[in-house]
């Protein structure tokens, strides 16, 4: 089992193997925040902070028969003492939470991490009940200078791949993959578009724009790299010229978008080349940032 659900199971014990479902995601945000390395990220949603890897590994831990849920709450079902597998900064990260959190109500750690942590209250449907406008406010991104981004997946959780996109106020996501399947969770075709529109950023996938992948099967080192991207620009962007027309188009019209594909390393991705080769455009005056 991934030590990152013996984490889950192990606040669900020391609360009674019963807990609310926003309680559960407030807690986690919690004990998260005392990690040095984070075994979850969290975005802001329609309740607060809230991390869809963690709502995924309760779904798998559900299949197995762990855990079982119903509309409200999340119950432990085996006897299984997770807790005796955590590290020891861990197991005392967990005794933190349940001496302060334990008797706090939803609403009571609803409040605690809105007023502690109010970035991740920045898309809740709730935020004024806990909030003063002005608070919120300052952590909204509300730069609508023209920007084209681009970002990589490599390396980073879902949620942090999120977070950037949303503190760069980035309203379009443009997939450059010619085929846009991951074995990463979340960063597929469906999940990704999903997960994007559910925070207010609109994905759209351009097949045209990638490199078809029997032309990656030889990439080596770095000089492989950079013979490919040479054809990428001289033939494949050449005969897809309406493809750099519809980006810069479509970043006159959403003025903050960013180009994704898997690389960390800008330099072994083509959305570099791709954004260059826009950047070539007549008119075009505007920052090109890699995230």
């Amino acid at each position: 089992m991934f030590y990152r659900r013996k984490i889950i199971l192990s606040i669900l014990q020391i609360f009674n193997n019963k807990l609310e479902k926003i309680k559960l995601q407030k807690l986690l945000f919690l004990f998260t925040t005392y990690q040095k390395e984070k075994a979850y990220h969290f975005v802001p949603y329609k309740y607060g902070a809230y991390s869809f890897s963690a709502v995924a590994d309760l779904r798998s831990l559900e299949k197995t028969g762990i855990v079982f849920s119903d509309k409200k709450f999340f119950y432990k079902k085996d006897t299984t003492d997770y807790t005796k597998d955590l590290t020891a900064q861990d197991a005392k990260i967990l005794s933190s939470i349940k001496e302060y959190f334990f008797n706090f109500t939803k609403e009571d750690l609803i409040k605690f991490t809105y007023q502690n942590y109010p970035y991740y209250a920045t898309k809740s449907n709730i935020a004024k009940e806990y909030l003063h406008s002005n608070e919120l406010e300052k952590h909204h991104n509300k730069d609508n200078k023209i920007i084209l981004f681009t970002i990589g997946y490599e390396g980073i959780s879902l949620e942090e791949y999120l977070n950037k996109l949303l503190q760069n106020n980035v309203s379009l996501l443009i997939d450059v993959r010619n085929n846009p399947i991951s074995m990463k969770y979340g960063f597929s075709k469906t999940k990704l578009s999903t997960y994007c529109k559910s925070l207010g950023i609109q994905y759209l996938h351009l097949p045209e724009a990638g490199i078809p992948s029997d032309h990656r099967k030889t990439l080596r080192k770095q000089d492989d790299y950079d013979k490919l991207f040479v054809w990428y620009k001289e033939h494949h962007l050449a005969k897809n010229n309406e493809v750099l027309q519809n980006i810069y188009s479509l970043l006159l019209h959403h003025k903050r978008i960013a180009l994704t594909c898997f690389e960390a390393n800008i330099h072994q991705c083509h959305r570099k080349h791709l954004a260059e080769q826009i950047a070539k455009l007549p008119n075009f005056e505007y920052p090109i940032v890699h995230l």
